[in-house]
Order: structure tokens, then sequence, then C-alpha cells
């Protein structure tokens, strides 16, 4: 998995979004909203202000959460380390599932929108990694940096945007959205 992606070869749309300082512009609308790398300047816990929560969901394991998330900006689980978990019995079920940052469980994804369950299984499948797009992307509480790195907005490493013929996809290491739920969801 190439994760240096080089953002003025990426195939993104040219109308991309800009930083400016630590406020977002939208430009046209068009994603992904990009964050400035402040977002990711060492904190108490690496990149995070605390370790990742206890007990993630579906069996992620929190030693390599800890370490993917909050000490790493390069690196991912293995291709594949999804489908060793239960979250694909739950994606089974055809509902919407909602990915919770695994260090603040805030929602960062919620997916499958725009396509079956079946459909978002077999991308992340042949890409090793569950693989998001624009519309299942929760942008309150997620930024893409200029290098393509995805990030929550509390300095958690979650993946990289790799943009493909069909647009933004973002490969996202389950252990970084394996969180719970801290605050009553709203969606």
């Amino acid at each position: 998995r190439s994760l240096g992606v080089d953002p003025t070869n990426s195939g993104a749309s040219t109308s991309c979004t800009k930083t400016m300082g630590n406020k977002v512009s939208r430009g046209n609308g068009e994603y992904p909203i990009y964050g400035d790398n402040a977002i990711m300047k060492k904190k108490a816990h690496g990149t995070c202000d605390h370790p990742v929560q206890q007990d993630l969901r579906w069996g992620a394991d929190t030693k390599t959460a800890n370490r993917i998330c909050c000490h790493n900006r390069h690196f991912a689980e293995r291709s594949g380390y999804w489908e060793s978990t239960t979250l694909k019995k739950e994606l089974a079920e055809g509902k919407e599932v909602t990915f919770y940052d695994s260090v603040s469980g805030k929602p960062l994804f919620i997916a499958p929108r725009g396509r079956t369950a079946d459909a978002f299984i077999q991308e992340s499948r042949a890409h090793g990694w569950p693989s998001f797009r624009d519309e299942e992307v929760v942008w309150d509480n997620v930024r893409c940096l200029g290098n393509g790195e995805a990030v929550s907005l509390v300095g958690t490493h979650l993946g990289h945007n790799l943009p493909d013929k069909n647009g933004n996809r973002y490969c996202i290491n389950v252990v970084s959205v394996a969180g719970k739920p801290t605050e009553p969801q709203n969606m």
C-alpha cells in the first residue's frame, strides 16, 4: 500500500479545499476537506491527547490501535486485518454502520451510503482496508492533509485518501475507527 501520496498527481479534482491558518474553505463544496498539519502536532500521547479506548469494537487489537492511531503517520495495520475482526458480520446485517474514532469516540464514517453492504465489502476486500467514499465521511470530524493522510480532528491517524477512477477513496485502518461512541449520537 503506497502511503506517500503526491497531491499534485493524485487525480483529485482541481477545485480542492484549501486551508488558511485554522480556517477551512470548501471551495465549490467538493471533497476532501483539507486540514492544517497542526492537527497532528505532538500531544500528551503522540498525536493524541490520550490512548485509544479499551475494549474496541469488532475485537480490534488495542495495542495495534494505539500504535497506528497515536504514534504513527505513515504505516498501516496489515492488509486484510479488518477481515479477521467481526466487522463483516455487522455489515452483513445490511444496515448503515457508524465508525467511531478509537481515541475520542466521535463518528468518522457511516457506511454503506450510496451503495450496498456487499459493494462496500467487495471494494474493501479488493484494497485490503475498509474503503470509504466522500458521502460516507463525517466531515465535521475528518480532514485530509496535503500528503493525502486522513486524520480525525483530535489527531488520530486514520489512513490515506487514494483516489481512483471513481473518485476519492479513503483507505482506513479498522483499528482507527473501532471506537465506541462517547456521546449520544443523532444521525
